[in-house]
């Protein structure tokens, strides 16, 4: 199983309407390496929910139900289905992620701008731990 990031603005989908939906389709991609990513997620993977803009946190855990399939507007684009697993025990903000030593390394620092990141086994077990 592999894990991932998927950023969204929370005026353009907040945690609170996964929450409310359970499922919806992850679309909306249009740069070629977040792209990529979604076409390499498998159903099973799971996914932190992670707000953009002034909140940059991780909100919550979504589990991808559907791989990817071409967009309906372009299908040079993706998208994938996410279902809501959980809530994380509590928000992490951007700024705890950064401070902590075993995360340094992680992609969301070093490509900041992409919405769709790969996660590994560390920084996942890691994240979920942090209390």
């Amino acid at each position: 199983m592999n894990h991932w990031l998927l950023k969204t603005e929370p005026d353009c989908y907040s945690w609170e309407e996964m929450e409310k939906d359970g499922e919806t389709f992850w679309d909306g991609i249009h740069n070629y390496q977040a792209r990529n990513n979604l076409r390499a997620m498998k159903k099973g993977d799971l996914a932190f929910f992670y707000h953009t803009g002034g909140e940059r946190r991780i909100l919550g855990i979504v589990e991808i139900v559907k791989e990817a399939y071409p967009d309906q507007m372009d299908p040079v684009w993706s998208w994938v289905d996410v279902k809501k697993v959980r809530g994380v025990k509590r928000p992490v903000s951007l700024d705890e992620l950064k401070e902590h030593p075993a995360l340094g390394g992680m992609d969301l620092f070093r490509q900041g701008r992409l919405s769709v990141v790969a996660i590994t086994e560390k920084e996942w077990e890691t994240i979920l731990a942090l209390k």
